[in-house]
């Protein structure tokens, strides 16, 4: 549908939020979300065994189910209770039965991360694994994720840009619900932009530099840090045509999410150090 939007001469898409691929009731079906994830774990899958019969890396098919196993628990769990912690904790505080209201949304990418971190973490003590070089493979696999959620994301009417009125701006009515519909302004279509940065853009970085440089069996650690300082850069760049969440104060300016992110940031940088020192020892 296109609508004309106050005295502009440009038409709008207006965005009809269908958060279901097939529903049976009012809470439950098959949702895009839910395929999101399901599209996202199976991608990593099998680019990971495709890593392993191209000898990229040691890490056997056997042992990946344990990976990919910690990694779906670590980032739903961590994905969810990061939400709350980041964004709602007064929430998760008054109502912690609100965790496992799953139907409602909330998931936070950074909390995902912290969480597919441990499962990680976890599994390379269990198995014996360089944790730098199973970092290297985590990050590579992670952005398929993130790419599938975001359009998620914009399937569902959730997480939509500011206000705009550039040629490409998508009306979402769900972002003012107490206005006449025809009085809605249009905004960015953010989700989209951070499909395209966090998802497509180091989906490609990080899989050149799997094929194409010997980053993983020279450097340990390097793709991990380059992903970190990356992903840090990106998600400020989308940030700042996001609409901050309601109720989220700002720290000096900065969106929660782009604070987050410069955290990660500087953790890549100190991941890169980490690994250029090993590599110096291991050539001494």
């Amino acid at each position: 549908m296109l609508r004309y939007f106050s005295d502009s001469t440009l038409a709008y898409l207006v965005h009809n939020p269908h958060p279901f691929l097939i529903q049976f009731s009012e809470n439950f079906g098959i949702r895009y979300y839910g395929l999101a994830y399901l599209a996202g774990f199976l991608t990593a899958a099998l680019l990971f065994r495709a890593y392993w019969a191209h000898k990229r890396t040691p890490i056997t098919p056997e042992m990946q189910g344990d990976f990919i196993f910690a990694a779906i628990i670590g980032v739903l769990v961590g994905g969810r209770f990061g939400y709350f912690l980041f964004y709602e904790p007064a929430t998760l505080l008054r109502e912690p039965a609100t965790l496992f209201r799953v139907w409602d949304g909330g998931m936070a990418s950074h909390g995902g991360f912290i969480g597919g971190f441990l499962g990680l973490l976890w599994v390379c003590r269990k198995r014996k694994v360089s944790l730098l070089h199973a970092g290297d493979i985590f990050v590579s696999l992670a952005p398929a994720g993130l790419l599938f959620g975001r359009i998620a994301n914009y399937i569902n009417g959730e997480l939509w840009g500011k206000v705009s009125l550039v040629p490409w701006a998508v009306i979402f009515p769900e972002s003012a619900p107490r206005l006449p519909p025809v009085e809605v302004p249009p905004r960015h279509p953010s989700q989209l932009y951070e499909a395209a940065l966090e998802g497509l853009f180091l989906l490609a970085y990080t899989q050149w530099r799997v094929w194409k440089t010997p980053v993983l069996a020279r450097q340990p650690g390097r793709l991990g840090g380059e992903f970190l300082i990356l992903y840090a850069i990106v998600r400020v760049i989308a940030e700042q045509f996001r609409e901050p969440d309601v109720g989220v104060s700002l720290f000096f300016g900065l969106s929660r999410g782009s604070l987050l992110s410069l955290v990660m940031g500087t953790l890549g940088i100190a991941v890169l150090v980490i690994s250029r020192q090993r590599m110096k020892r291991s050539e001494a």
